[in-house]
């Protein structure tokens, strides 16, 4: 199993839309059986208008092969509309969870 940390540094003022476009993400992921135990973090101390998007992942190579492909399905894409809008930069984390 693999926690997939995901960190995205906002434009102003965007932090609380990436939010809302992450959590109407998470029953999708959780119904496709992609990710699991996901949850959204925002930052209390640090560099300011950080988002985190965290979940479990039991196959890292369906996860890069997803990345890869882009959302396959309309409905996500519809979620996902304007995700690009709200970030500035950011980076991902893979840990093997022991």
């Amino acid at each position: 199993m693999y926690l997939v940390r995901e960190i995205f540094n906002t434009k102003p003022g965007k932090a609380k839309e990436l939010v809302k476009i992450f959590k109407a993400c998470m029953p999708y992921f959780e119904k496709s059986g992609e990710m699991k135990n996901s949850k959204v973090m925002t930052d209390a101390t640090g560099p300011y208008w950080t988002v985190v998007f965290e979940s479990e992942v039991s196959d890292i190579g369906n996860f890069f092969k997803n990345l890869r492909s882009g959302p396959p399905d309309p409905e996500l894409m519809e979620i996902m509309k304007g995700y690009m809008d709200c970030v500035a930069g950011g980076h991902r984390e893979i840990y093997v969870l022991e």
